[in-house]
């Protein structure tokens, strides 16, 4: 069998043309391929967030979750706060602290937030640093919208009860 991109063809064959113009483009897919891009939060990558000491975590921080975190911690917060540094992997922590800041330190971590009805777990990315637990954990379900109700449009009267 003649190799169409071997330019040097042992039968004294012209290369087939098609062949070896597409073969450049479907190598380049192979290998080329997309990066990933590495996410960060304010500069800083994930590791290097992880390493960060307190004080310069807080100069990062949003100014709502610096003021949460310098007016001090009570006892609730700061056992919360322990378990979650703890945790190892796979290992989750359940807490009914809503209004507790995302800090770097629970990146890869799984916490279970109290909805008022069920427990919801928030596996925490880089992105969700310096928001509160409970904005990724609803409170209220939608209720799919329906037809009109009684009494809600001229036709509605028309409409049976059952």
């Amino acid at each position: 069998m003649v190799d169409p991109t071997n330019p040097e063809n042992p039968e004294g064959d012209a290369p087939r043309r098609g062949a070896t113009r597409r073969a450049p483009k479907k190598k380049a897919v192979v290998d080329g391929g997309r990066k990933q891009k590495e996410l960060t939060y304010r500069g800083y990558a994930k590791e290097e967030l992880k390493s960060l000491p307190d004080a310069e975590v807080l100069q990062i921080l949003p100014s709502r979750a610096r003021r949460f975190m310098r007016r001090g911690l009570g006892e609730v917060e700061k056992t919360f706060l322990s378990k979650v540094i703890e945790a190892g992997e796979g290992e989750e922590v359940r807490t009914h602290l809503r209004d507790f800041p995302i800090l770097p330190s629970f990146i890869g971590k799984t916490i279970q937030v109290y909805s008022g009805k069920d427990w919801n777990k928030v596996v925490v990315t880089t992105e969700m640093i310096g928001h509160k637990l409970g904005e990724f954990s609803q409170t209220r379900r939608f209720g799919a919208h329906t037809g009109p109700g009684v009494g809600a449009t001229r036709s509605s009267k028309f409409m049976p009860l059952k």
